[in-house]
């Protein structure tokens, strides 16, 4: 069946516009607790990040939960890996998070987490999806859920993070600069560093429920950049404004990708013998990563992009390690979903353990050139009935041959057509993407003047 609402990483949109209404998610409060709720007799969490529309979706999350008969754990502003791990300490039914992750402070979204703190099958979205249709009802007021709040959420994560490194291991010494993106993890990622001995230097720390990923964080890691060469720190860390994601920055400002954060936690694992032959990533991995652990007698998948993909791929196989060049690093061996703190906490456990600097662990791997380039298209843009865009695309494999690859993908959280582009010449690769998102952006148009039309 299609999904009209969950998208590959919940439902996310413009605030006020269907569905990310205060009416709609009411309902869909209510449609989940039906589905997830255990009969009415059960309790969610509910957690969110710093955008100012939280506090109104989470009163409507209540709202509708509540009228199902279920109770309700507030857990205020918690990173989207939190709220995960603390659906499954709390023994809770499910968990929700209230986040458009690395949106602007005008979008916003709901995505849900099962009891065991992973996200929710087809099934299950599709069941929800089925519960919409349905008139909303009210449990007898006897039957009501009620709500509380958890004052030591953070506390509990701060510790879980701790967790996933050695206990004898400390990062005495270090200077990090932590850029939190304005975001859910800006009370609790730069405490985590801290406590476990690092001097930190926060960016990103202030957040006023608008200026969330604004200039800061995982997409814009600029700041971040250069505030590690101007306190000449040993690396800075990115997150993303829900905390799932993670880009970092070595000592010399150079930027390391989500792709090579990945083979620096697949190499350590190697050499721990705790890594289980194989790695996932995404058909947008560099094919440099792929190259680079093939080497080492390591099998690399590739998985459709989205961190679902990635962690459906890793749960089918057996396999622990995954992630996307984006930033989502999914460790099983540590905890249930992507998360960039814990992802950091395991690339400086690799540099502690190997003595080596992340600029020494990154260079054993190399970057093919890539470019990504998105281009705006209406929600209705068909590519299969893109004609001249096929031709381009064939057209440039052609001269591309065996020394690179194309890509070209909608997004699955914005109206964007990704155009990708690697190759074994920059310059190359830069001029086909370039000229294939000419292409693009002439269908596009064409397509949105004959929807207007219609």
């Amino acid at each position: 069946m299609q999904r009209r609402y969950f998208g590959t990483d919940g439902i996310r949109g413009r605030v006020g516009m269907e569905p990310i209404t205060p009416a709609f998610v009411m309902r869909l409060g209510w449609a989940a607790g039906r589905v997830l709720g255990n009969g009415g007799n059960g309790t969610v969490l509910i957690g969110k990040d710093t955008r100012i529309s939280g506090y109104m979706f989470e009163s409507a999350l209540e709202a509708g939960l509540s009228a199902a008969g279920i109770n309700i754990r507030l857990l205020g502003p918690m990173p989207t890996p939190a709220i995960a791990y603390l659906t499954r300490t709390f023994h809770a039914n499910a968990g929700i998070v209230i986040s458009a992750s690395h949106n602007p402070f005008y979008d916003n979204g709901i995505k849900f987490f099962s009891a065991d703190g992973t996200k929710l099958p087809d099934e299950v979205e599709l069941a929800i999806e089925a519960e919409l249709d349905k008139p909303m009802t009210t449990v007898d007021s006897a039957k009501l859920g009620k709500a509380s709040r958890v004052a030591d959420a953070a506390g509990r994560y701060i510790e879980f993070c701790k967790s996933t490194i050695p206990m004898n291991m400390n990062f005495k010494g270090m200077r990090l600069v932590v850029d939190c993106a304005h975001g859910a993890t800006y009370h609790v990622a730069p405490r985590v560093f801290e406590e476990l001995g690092a001097e930190v230097i926060t960016l990103g720390a202030e957040p006023d429920g608008l200026n969330i990923n604004a200039g800061v964080g995982s997409t814009q890691p600029q700041a971040l950049q250069a505030s590690v060469l101007e306190n000449k720190a040993d690396l800075g860390i990115a997150l993303d404004g829900d905390g799932d994601r993670l880009i970092m920055v070595d000592a010399n400002g150079e930027l390391v990708d989500g792709d090579q954060i990945l083979y620096i936690i697949a190499i350590s694992r190697l050499h721990d013998e705790t890594l289980n032959t194989t790695v996932v990533g995404t058909v947008m991995s560099n094919l440099g990563l792929e190259h680079a652990l093939n080497e080492r007698g390591i099998e690399f998948k590739r998985a459709a992009v989205g961190d679902r993909y990635v962690m459906d791929m890793l749960r089918e196989g057996g396999w622990t390690i995954g992630g996307e060049g984006s930033g989502h690093i999914i460790c099983l061996d540590r905890t249930t979903t992507g998360d960039g703190t814990v992802a950091a906490l395991q690339v400086l456990a690799a540099m502690q353990k190997s003595g080596k600097t992340l600029e020494q662990l990154v260079g054993s791997m190399y970057k093919y050139p890539q470019v990504l380039l998105n281009i705006p298209v209406n929600s209705d843009f068909n590519l299969g009935k893109a004609s001249n865009v096929k031709a381009a695309m064939l057209a440039a494999e052609a001269e591309l041959a065996d020394r690179g690859r194309i890509l070209l993908r909608a997004s699955g959280t914005e109206p964007l057509l990704r155009v990708m582009v690697e190759g074994q010449d920059a310059g190359l690769v830069q001029r086909i993407a370039d000229e294939l998102a000419t292409v693009v952006r002439e269908a596009a148009t064409e397509s949105a003047r004959l929807t207007s039309n219609a």
